[in-house]
């Protein structure tokens, strides 16, 4: 029992080096890219992106920053009521989808180390998120943070697994 149970160990420990590595070396990489280059740079963040454009905020986070980004990724996006993508989409919903996207946007660089230190942080959209730290993770609202300190050349990205709402 013992022996099966180091190798599963050993087996997991060897599994998740080689899954990570491929993210640690964007990771790298992707510190020559500001925000909205780097999210583009990443299929999960289609929807994202095109809300970003849409918005008209590339301008401001391809700036200096620094800014601390809650992605939410394309199934993120999916669990919205059916229509609510499209209906923000529309020209004459920017100023909804402007708010909706400031509210994931923190002004300054929130690393991972910091985040469980905090338990809210003031968005750019005026509101502030609540953070909560529990031995499950890191919830940002009612959102679970998936994937910490994507490093770009303008501030940093986490990525979460629900869209939040102001």
């Amino acid at each position: 029992m013992k022996s099966i149970l180091l190798k599963f160990i050993s087996a997991s420990v060897v599994s998740l080096s080689l899954l990570s590595a491929p993210v640690m070396a964007n990771h790298h990489n992707e510190a020559k890219m500001d925000i909205v280059e780097t999210a583009a740079s990443n299929s999960n963040f289609t929807t994202l992106v095109a809300a970003v454009k849409a918005a008209g905020l590339v301008d401001t986070l391809q700036g200096a920053g620094p800014f601390t980004v809650f992605a939410p990724t394309n199934e993120a996006f999916e669990k919205l009521p059916a229509g609510t993508v499209e209906e923000l989409l529309k020209p004459e919903n920017k100023d909804k989808l402007v708010a909706v996207l400031t509210y994931h946007v923190v002004a300054g660089e929130i690393y991972a180390k910091d985040v469980v230190k905090l338990t809210e942080a003031k968005t750019v959209q005026g509101s502030k998120v609540m953070i909560k730290v529990s031995d499950d993770g890191v919830m940002i609202n009612n959102a679970n943070v998936v994937q910490t300190d994507l490093k770009t050349k303008n501030g940093v990205i986490h990525v979460i697994d629900t869209v939040l709402l102001p």
